[in-house]
């Protein structure tokens, strides 16, 4: 199932490697080569001074021997291989490719590694006439294909942190290629794997540290990397990994997060033919801070500020990860008119105890009400390090924007993230929210089915003893049918059995009262756990 036509392909190719001169060529081996020599010897450098040196005893959260097992461990790439149906019949409505993004290391490193800077890993299954392939690959990003290359990590993990001396020299080398060459940070440094996205007429693997790499499915299930879309040729452009589209303009919203450099936060949005348009810098965020997710609706963009802050010389001190919360800010919401051209008119209000990570959906109440829906995270110091002691609260969130007066509403009690909606719905108020129940994020041990209306749960659906999924994906019946009642479709996600070690993929009934199985596919293998999820229709 391309997405491109061949000719658009090449096209593409062209735009993104461009045309080289018999000289650049030339210059391009002579790099290679000595790059090559540098690698080795860099590996050698730092493995000797490793062998010399006591490193401190790891945080078990960036200690690859103790992230990276049972089903969080890699796996290698696997060609499209055809699956079979064990329970129920693929509904015939579902013809596209389900894909979900997720971390998979391509080399296992002796340096601090945490589970968020695996290299992107794409897991497909298409869907076709009842029959399903499944095919896993990974993302073709510079970084990947630099590693590849060496045979072991260069790029430095900076979200991790540094904790020794070992870990400070790699850097330091690292730097030392980027000044002689053989890194070029114009093609980028990011991992591409966090989620993925559909617009612009292509399919991309996203992840906040990089732009947006654009992924090809070919009728036999078969997934490429065509290349890194450098929309606007930034030097250390980059572009959220949850950006937002709108169905009815064809537009969509986005926002680039600068950990170093003021500006820190800067928004911009595609028009309908895929053109980016002008960058608005946020001047009013003073504070290198950590913003994950926004939210639009039809006159703003809001984004929600938590106290998760930036501190880069923590990485530079050798004091582990450059992201820490400062406990005495105090969160707030920040509201920008949708089509702003400057951030004047962005306003801000303050939120105690309000730190969304992600953010579900977002609508207006009349002109003077502001609704956010999110799951909002409780002892978010322990976000990054012990995630099984947070608490993911979803709540209704309600701002007047006259009085400044807020109002929240918790809609579980139970621990749930990752959720979904009907994209139908994105910026407009919308009823229903599939979320997985948090087990120890990203394993969920069970979906729940929310209605916004009545404010609570409304159904559930476990998964049994060792078995957990990931984000419940929901996926119209036919997304282009507006006839179509808001839950008229189904929820999908991978599921992974820890007893027998192996994965399957399911489709229960989003309309029905206990989330009923309507498909489940037998994978061919394990899939490891991951982040976010997308379908695209054969349409």
């Amino acid at each position: 199932m391309p997405v491109l036509s061949s000719l658009e392909k090449s096209k593409f190719r062209a735009d993104i490697t461009g045309t080289r001169t018999s000289l650049e060529k030339i210059a391009l081996s002579t790099s290679l080569l000595l790059s090559s020599h540098i690698s080795k010897f860099q590996k050698y450098l730092v493995t000797t001074i490793s062998s010399f040196i006591d490193h401190p005893l790891l945080d078990p959260s960036v200690d690859p021997a103790q992230v990276f097992t049972g089903n969080f461990a890699p796996v290698d790439e696997l060609e499209p291989t055809n699956c079979t149906v064990v329970e129920g019949e693929l509904p015939t409505c579902l013809n596209g490719v389900y894909i979900r993004n997720g971390p998979n290391p391509q080399h296992m490193p002796n340096s601090p590694l945490h589970f968020f800077e695996g290299d992107g890993m794409l897991h497909s299954l298409k869907l076709s006439g009842g029959q399903a392939t499944f095919c896993s690959r990974y993302v073709k990003t510079y970084k990947y294909m630099l590693e590849k290359k060496a045979g072991f990590p260069i790029f430095p993990n900076m979200l991790s942190g540094f904790y020794s001396l070992p870990d400070i020299l790699a850097f330091v080398m690292a730097v030392g290629r980027v000044l002689c060459g053989h890194i070029n940070l114009k093609r980028g440094f990011g991992l591409a794997n966090t989620s993925l996205a559909f617009f612009s007429d292509k399919l991309l693997a996203l992840g906040e540290s990089d732009l947006p790499y654009v992924i090809d499915l070919t009728q036999e299930g078969n997934v490429e990397t065509l290349g890194r879309w450098d929309f606007d040729r930034k030097l250390f452009a980059s572009m959220t990994a949850h950006p937002k589209v709108n169905k009815d303009t064809k537009e969509t919203f986005a926002f680039q997060c600068n950990p170093l450099f003021f500006p820190y936060i800067t928004y911009f949005y595609f028009n309908e033919d895929g053109v980016k348009q002008k960058d608005v810098p946020l001047l009013s965020i003073n504070q290198p801070t950590f913003i994950h997710d926004f939210a639009i609706t039809k006159r703003s963009a809001i984004f929600a500020e938590t106290q998760l802050v930036v501190a880069p010389t923590n990485v530079m001190l050798g004091r582990g990860m450059p992201v820490v919360c400062e406990p005495n800010k105090v969160p707030r919401i920040g509201i920008l008119p949708r089509y702003a051209e400057s951030d004047s008119n962005m306003r801000w209000f303050p939120v105690p105890g309000f730190n969304a990570m992600h953010v579900t959906n977002a609508w207006e109440n009349g002109d003077d009400e502001v609704v956010l829906v999110a799951p909002n995270v409780s002892s978010i110091e322990n976000v990054f390090h012990k995630i099984e002691k947070v608490h993911f609260s979803l709540e209704k969130l309600t701002i007047n924007m006259t009085t400044g007066k807020f109002s929240k509403k918790i809609l579980s009690k139970r621990s749930l993230e990752l959720g979904s909606i009907n994209t139908s719905y994105v910026g407009k108020k919308n009823r229903y929210v599939y979320l997985g129940i948090a087990e120890k994020i990203p394993k969920m041990s069970g979906l729940v089915k929310i209605d916004l209306e009545k404010e609570c749960e409304v159904s559930r659906r476990l998964y049994g003893q060792g078995c957990f999924g990931g984000e419940p994906l929901f996926v119209s019946r036919d997304e282009n049918d507006m006839l179509l009642e808001e839950d008229d479709g189904f929820v999908v996600s991978n599921v992974h059995d820890e007893k027998t070690g192996e994965s399957k993929f399911i489709v229960v009934d989003a309309k029905s009262p206990n989330l009923d199985i309507v498909a489940n596919v037998k994978l061919p293998r394990r899939v490891p756990y991951g982040f976010h999820s997308l379908f695209v229709s054969q349409k």
